[in-house]
C-alpha cells in the first residue's frame, strides 16, 4: 500500500502507527485521495485522513487530516472498518518493510450544502481529489483492495469490522 510517510520512521523503529481515515460515499461515488510519488509514474487513491499525533484522539486526528487534504471537516458517525497494514509482508515491502500502521475507517459523509475543490493539494504527495463511482473502483488503483469485495448496491458495508493485515 503506497503510503504518504514511507520514511515515517527509522529503519530501526518498532512502533506502530495509528491512523483514521475517512469513507465518504455520496450518489454511488467515493471520495479519494489521489496520489503520486516523486520520480514515479504510479498515480493511485486512498482514502483522506491520516497518522495520529500524541494528544489527539481518532476523531480529532481524523477532523485535521481531512481539514488538511480535502478542505473539510466531516461529519463522522460510525466505524466502518479496522485495518492493519505491515508493510514487509505487502508489495511495497522494499519501501515499507519497517512500516506498520493501524488504521480506523469510519463512515463519515460531508456538511450540507458543501461543495469539495477537487483541486486541493493539502498533503505530500497528493495531487488532487476524485469522487470515484464505486462501479469504477476496481480498475483504479485504490488501496486497500480488500475492501472491494464489499461494495454492493451502492453502498460499502464490511463485515467483519476487523480486516487484519491487508493491503
Amino acid at each position: 500500500m503506497p503510503f504518504r510517510g514511507d520514511n515515517i520512521f527509522p529503519h530501526n523503529s518498532r512502533n506502530v502507527r495509528s491512523a483514521s481515515r475517512a469513507l465518504i460515499i455520496k450518489d454511488g461515488k467515493l471520495l479519494a485521495i489521489k496520489m503520486k510519488r516523486p520520480r514515479e509514474e504510479e498515480v493511485f487513491y486512498i482514502l483522506p485522513g491520516g497518522g495520529q499525533q500524541h494528544g489527539e484522539t481518532l476523531v480529532t486526528s481524523l477532523m485535521r487530516e481531512c481539514r488538511e487534504e480535502i478542505g473539510v471537516e466531516p461529519i463522522i458517525e460510525t466505524v466502518a472498518y479496522v485495518r492493519e497494514y505491515i508493510g514487509r509482508n505487502h508489495s511495497f515491502a522494499s519501501k515499507h518493510k519497517h512500516f506498520h500502521q493501524l488504521e480506523v475507517v469510519f463512515n463519515c459523509r460531508l456538511p450540507e450544502g458543501v461543495v469539495i475543490d477537487l483541486s486541493t493539494n493539502g498533503d505530500k504527495n497528493q495531487i488532487g481529489i476524485e469522487w470515484i463511482p464505486l462501479a469504477d473502483l476496481p480498475n483504479a488503483n485504490f488501496y486497500p483492495r480488500k475492501i472491494l469485495e464489499f461494495i454492493q448496491d451502492g453502498q460499502l458495508s464490511v463485515d467483519p469490522l476487523y480486516l487484519g493485515d491487508i493491503n
